[in-house]
């Protein structure tokens, strides 16, 4: 409801949409340029994503690597991998939670 019965300024309406669109896309753009890392196997393996979940880097310490043993270490990556794009999730509710709230709910494609 307007107070005292108006019509909603239209043009108020499309510039807060406006801007919101353009809050969203620099957050969008934050995220990409921010990097998170997990671990696993207490920092034997360390994987490296950006905000928006895509893998950036991996680094396996020697002592992980066992050549009778290989699954224990394809094990430890997913694992790092894993907790990375967990700690990139959190990261996305961190910085695009406020903006979807602002749009009335969830925004399609994120999983929050």
């Amino acid at each position: 409801m307007i107070p005292g019965g108006g019509q909603p300024n239209m043009q108020q309406l499309l510039q807060q949409a406006q801007k919101m669109q353009q809050d969203l896309a620099r957050a969008q753009e934050e995220l990409a340029a921010t990097e998170v890392e997990g671990q696993a196997g207490g920092g034997l393996v360390r994987a490296t994503v950006n905000g928006s979940g895509e893998l950036r880097g991996l680094v396996i310490d020697p002592k992980a690597v066992d050549a009778d043993d290989t699954e224990t270490l394809a094990d430890l990556v997913v694992a790092a991998v894993q907790a990375a794009n967990e700690n990139a999730q959190r990261l996305q509710q961190d910085k695009l939670g406020p903006l979807a709230q602002g749009l009335g709910g969830g925004i399609p494609g994120l999983p929050f």
